[in-house]
Order: C-alpha cells, then structure tokens, then sequence
C-alpha cells in the first residue's frame, strides 16, 4: 500500500471554461458517510481551480469553473452541502505545498483494493471523462455525480461512471438516464425513485455503491443535507435549475 497521504491526478483548463484547474485524490478520509474512517474509505477526489482558493473563488463566481451551473453554489441557491474553507481548503493549499505525489503508477496500483468517489468536490464533467473510466475501471467500485449533463459539449460516456445530478422533477423527466434528486424535506419522491440508503438504512457509500452510472435499477433521492441545507428553497431551485 502507497504511504502517499494524496496524488495529483491531472492538471489543464476546465473544460468547462478553460480555467486552470487540477484534479487531486486524497487516500484517507473521516467522512463517515463514504465509510469507514482512514484508508479504509474511498478515495476521494477533488476538483478545485488551481488559482484560487475554493472558498474565495465561490465567493467570485469563479467555481463555475468546476461546478458549472449547478444550481446549489453560493451565488445560486448557497445550498450546497461542501464546506468549502474545511476540506477543499486544506487540499487546495497542500497542493500548492506540494505535499502530494504525481506518481500515477503509484496511484493506479492502490485502485484495485480501493473504491473511488469521483467529486468529492467539484464536477468531472470539467475534466477529460477517458481518466475517469481508466480509474473507474481498475478501482474495486466508484460513486459520483455531474450536473453537467445539460450541457451542449457534454460528453454521455460520463454517465455509465457517474449519475445525472438534477434538481427538479422537470429535470428527472428529461434525463434519459438514472439521477441523483436532492430535494426539500416535505417534498414527496417521484415514480420511480427510492431514498439514498444513506438515510433510510444509514448504511455508507463504500459498502452501497449504489450512486455507480453503470448500474441499473432506479433513481435515487435525498433530502437535502448539511451545514446550509436551510437555505434550500424549492422555489429558488426552480428558478436557477
């Protein structure tokens, strides 16, 4: 096993907008909820412009270069359940430190023991989608989310890695693939979709795995969660989605 605590994974412009951006995975984590504490939870992966740190350039407007439209960043909805000045930060600045390896090999060889969360900031729909399929098909299982999908220059091969994130029933209906809805605690599920087993059987994303593109069956809600979740308007979600 690597003694690398991270790895720089890629670097180059947005796709989304050409910005300067990089894509680092860091091989431990506490986030109970992809699973186990240390390197017994998934490898997580961070999308973050590398000219700014995250917090400010949401403050900017500038995450659009990793985030794209998604309708829960700050100067949207500020519904998104990332805090940006605790994790991102920290991965943000040990970037620039330089405290995480560029060997790829050397990654690549944990991905057969390791599952792989694709976006634990960010979206991969700002990156090259044939890295992603590379990674995802060596790691023992992979989560992720893009709401990139409505996007003109979108490319589908990233949903058999990863699910359609949508924010609207409208959305669910035009989506011609699974999705992930986060919605508001008193609105009802729609046809089809079951709640993330995350909060209705409290079991974690390593051992669920269920959030996979490439798995079939039905879409996946949740409510909506975390330190803003109470700036959650379905009204306003609307209205940006």
């Amino acid at each position: 096993m690597s003694k690398e605590i991270g790895f720089v994974l890629w670097e180059g412009a947005s796709l989304i907008d050409g910005a300067p951006i990089a894509v680092i995975a860091t091989m431990a984590s506490n986030n109970r909820k992809t699973g186990k504490p240390g390197k017994k939870n998934m490898i997580q992966t961070w999308i973050i412009r590398t000219d700014i740190e995250p917090h400010k350039a949401a403050k900017q407007g500038l995450d659009y270069s990793v985030c794209g439209d998604c309708v829960h960043r700050p100067e949207k909805s500020n519904s998104c359940y990332v805090t940006l000045f605790q994790a991102p930060l920290a991965v943000f600045r040990g970037y620039h430190r330089g405290i995480y390896s560029h060997d790829l090999e050397a990654f690549e060889r944990e991905l057969p023991t390791r599952k792989l969360r694709i976006g634990a900031y960010g979206d991969a729909g700002a990156t090259p989608t044939a890295m992603w399929t590379r990674w995802a098909g060596l790691a023992m299982g992979r989560t992720g989310y893009t709401h990139q999908w409505q996007r003109p220059d979108f490319d589908p091969a990233l949903l058999d890695l990863v699910m359609a994130s949508v924010d609207t029933p409208e959305q669910a209906l035009k989506v011609k693939s699974r999705y992930f809805r986060v919605k508001g605690e008193n609105e009802p599920a729609l046809k089809g979709e079951v709640e993330c087993l995350a909060d209705s059987k409290n079991m974690n994303c390593a051992d669920c795995l269920v959030c996979d593109g490439g798995n079939k069956g039905k879409s996946i809600y949740i409510n909506v969660h975390g330190a803003k979740a109470s700036n959650f308007n379905p009204n306003i979600i609307a209205i940006a989605a």
